[in-house]
């Protein structure tokens, strides 16, 4: 039997998420967390195997809540179900700890496939993201793009000042103050060598770090 804890702020992705899973014999839902704070309580009270973590979450999500993951149960397998399909998200998820990436728009077989894998020992990925892993690990890897170079949280302020989000309501979403998040501007800014939000936004959609639409 594989025991899963299902992690995501919106009660619908996690009900389907249940039902998918409900419809496998060997697969059992151990628990459900809706936040960063619900889903270290899982950690540290339940036993499972398998986190399907969504990347975005009130209170500490993302990259911060994989490595505390890990730090705290080292071999807990992770699958981030993420709505990001870039690859510089999978790659900075499987860097942080976890074990797999897949987008919500996948179809619940692929769900099913990468949970037996991760739970098996394995990591789900997808060859982009392979490539972008293996390149990173090459000797004189130094060619990097400047936005790789940003600490897990300002990629998070970078994407979403360049999806037309206000620093205060950044601040909001992430639970943290406005200054903080000015701090985080103003370092990416200068680590990506852009002067104003409009050249921001011009890197991005350079970069394929853009959401449609954004």
């Amino acid at each position: 039997m594989i025991r899963l804890v299902l992690a995501d702020d919106h009660a619908i992705v996690r009900e389907g998420l249940k039902r998918i899973v409900g419809d496998v014999s060997d697969f059992e839902v151990a628990g459900e967390a809706a936040d960063g704070g619900e889903v270290l309580q899982r950690v540290r009270e339940l036993e499972f195997d398998v986190l399907v973590l969504d990347l975005s979450m009130p209170g500490r999500s993302g990259m911060e809540l994989i490595k505390q993951v890990k730090a705290e149960r080292p071999k807990l397998r992770i699958l981030v179900l993420s709505m990001h399909q870039e690859t510089q998200y999978a790659v900075r998820a499987i860097k942080a700890g976890a074990s797999g990436y897949l987008t919500k728009e996948s179809a619940p077989a692929q769900l099913e496939l990468a949970i037996r894998k991760i739970a098996g020992g394995g990591a789900y990925i997808s060859a982009e993201v392979a490539e972008q892993l293996a390149l990173g690990a090459m000797p004189g890897a130094s060619d990097a793009a400047p936005h790789e170079a940003l600490s897990d949280r300002e990629f998070q302020v970078f994407r979403l000042l360049v999806a037309g989000v206000s620093v205060t309501d950044i601040a909001s979403q992430l639970h943290v103050s406005v200054k903080t998040v000015s701090t985080h501007k103003s370092n990416l800014m200068q680590k990506i060598g852009v002067g104003n939000q409009a050249d921001l936004v011009r890197y991005a959609i350079k970069h394929d770090l853009a959401d449609p639409g954004s």
